[in-house]
């Protein structure tokens, strides 16, 4: 059995080796950089940088973007769920029962996050 695994236990053995050896020679071989306050600042095409940094922006476009991935993999369940529908319901009632059951689950999600003010944008 440890002769059909050889091939892939040899690769592996390679590869951590390769792995091990470069960054043993990039060591060895490599200047340790100093820093120095020229090289520290910001380069912003070989001239004097001007103006503070970029605004910073709000927690609400992140929280909105989360809302809007969460909401949005709904769908990647309902999807299947309906075209498979007719032929499961002919097997189950349940089909249906679970599926209003995510879909409420959700919806509740949502009100909450309507009653925390998530998607108010004015705040």
């Amino acid at each position: 059995m440890v002769r059909d695994y050889l091939p892939l236990l040899l690769h592996i053995g390679v590869a951590i080796g390769f792995a091990v050896s470069a960054l043993f020679v990039s060591v060895i071989l490599g200047k340790a950089g100093r820093r120095t306050r020229v090289k520290d600042t910001a380069y912003e095409c070989g001239m004097v940088p001007e103006g503070g940094t970029q605004p910073r922006f709000s927690v609400k476009f992140y929280l909105v973007a989360m809302l809007f991935i969460l909401f949005d993999l709904e769908i990647v369940f309902m999807y299947p769920w309906a075209v498979v529908y007719r032929e499961m319901i002919v097997e189950s009632k349940l089909v249906l029962w679970s599926m209003l059951s995510f879909i409420t689950i959700l919806m509740v999600g949502y009100v909450y996050a309507l009653k925390k003010g998530a998607l108010d944008w004015k705040k």
